[in-house]
């Protein structure tokens, strides 16, 4: 995966800013500076390098953290647990998401709790209900989340903050959220989701499919918008990036979850999850995870794969040992690839052709959820065109694209 080059030199008068406001020791202070970043001016800065931006607001507070692999800091990627703790900064527990702190666990597997093996931290699962949740936090007076979200509005990291931002507001407490950029973020698309009959994980929220928020800017809705139980608003502050904006390209450090594994498949994620609710496979149990795109016939395509087993995607894998043809998407241009249909519909009309168009829509209610509604598996069903089907949800979506404006921190892509 291509990764996002750092330019390392000294920033020598900022540190001698930095310095010169402190109050800590000058053994503690040189510590600190040893954690210090170094980047070039117009370097983008996700919230979690901006140390001297929240670590005052952390000092003498015990503290909770939201986090898993993609909470890193700085060009070495630092893991922002370790950071913490080398600042002496008290950390009580950690919340992990779907596929757990360390990034390793099955898509909608259960993640229990557990210890931190390099840590000793003590983690909790928000992934499924979780009893003891409320006296956690309240053992804490800060909580912290740092999440590296992608855009689409089925990735339940966006559902876990919503739920840490529920008790924190039950139990007035602080949260701080380390925004990071969105690397879909130049785009808003999708139906809107309304009814509230296909509220779940991975459709949580009232916004559209590809939802064009960071995590800053979605709290920022979620509280402005009074989608707390009984109206309730959390304590936030949002750390938000430097040197961004919706328009520019964002290739992620880390990889968000083990079926993402480069920037090619973040891109592709938008248009291809829909696929998730039928039995063509997107490459789970094989190297190109949502880049490849096929079912067990040779119809299909010239191009074959065969998805197999692989680490954190063994346990749901389509068409598993089974020779699959379709596409190979590999070579999409990444920044140019925006979120289609015509995937879904070119492959309906393979089924269709093979006399099988009954059997595409594998799991409806899933489907369903995946969409926010029930409109979309009816449309495709009677033939509708990709632009008769976005041309049905553009009033609400133009809605929610208004709604939207008063919530960005960053300059927008239109």
């Amino acid at each position: 995966m291509k990764h996002i080059q750092f330019l390392p030199f000294l920033l020598s008068l900022f540190i001698f800013s930095y310095a010169s406001c402190s109050q800590r020791p000058q053994s503690q202070q040189h510590s600190k500076q040893k954690e210090k970043l170094h980047r070039s001016v117009g370097e983008i800065l996700p919230g979690a390098d901006q140390l001297e931006a929240y670590l005052p607001i952390l000092k003498g507070k015990k503290v909770g953290l939201m986090g898993n692999q993609t909470s890193v800091v700085g060009p070495d990627k630092k893991h922002l647990v370790d950071v913490l703790l080398a600042n002496k900064i008290d950390i009580q527990f950690a919340f992990a998401p779907e596929h757990g702190f360390r990034g390793s666990i099955e898509r909608g597997e259960k993640v229990a709790n557990d210890i931190d093996e390099k840590t000793g931290l003590p983690l909790h699962s928000l992934y499924g209900k979780n009893e003891k949740a409320d006296s956690i936090v309240q053992s804490i007076d800060v909580m912290l989340f740092d999440l590296q979200d992608v855009g689409a509005r089925f990735y339940t990291y966006i559902t876990s903050m919503h739920r840490v931002m529920q008790l924190c507001a039950n139990h007035g407490k602080k949260m701080i959220v380390l925004d990071r950029p969105n690397p879909n973020g130049d785009q808003v698309d999708g139906p809107v989701r309304k009814d509230d009959k296909y509220k779940s994980n991975i459709s949580f929220h009232k916004i559209a499919m590809i939802h064009g928020l960071t995590v800053g800017e979605l709290a920022q809705m979620i509280n402005g918008e009074g989608w707390l139980d009984q109206g309730k608003k959390c304590d936030l502050t949002v750390i938000p990036i430097k040197n961004w904006d919706h328009k520019t390209p964002y290739q992620l450090p880390v990889v968000p979850s083990p079926s993402l594994p480069n920037y090619v498949s973040v891109r592709l994620y938008m248009s291809l999850c829909l696929f998730e609710a039928t039995d063509v496979s997107v490459g789970r149990g094989t190297d190109w995870p949502f880049q490849v795109l096929g079912y067990p016939n040779p119809s299909f395509g010239a191009f074959s794969f065969t998805p197999g087993s692989k680490p954190g995607m063994s346990a749901h894998v389509e068409q598993q040992d089974k020779i699959c043809y379709g596409l190979d998407l590999r070579q999409v241009d990444p920044k140019n690839s925006t979120f289609t249909l015509n995937y879904l519909l070119d492959f309906y009309t393979l089924f269709k052709q093979a006399g099988m168009a009954d059997r595409f829509f594998a799991r409806p209610d899933f489907f369903n959820k995946l969409a926010g509604n029930d409109k979309l598996i009816q449309q495709i069903k009677a033939g509708m065109t990709e632009n008769q089907i976005k041309d049905s949800w553009k009033p609400e979506l133009t809605a929610y694209k208004k709604m939207r404006k008063k919530y960005l921190l960053y300059p927008d892509f239109e």
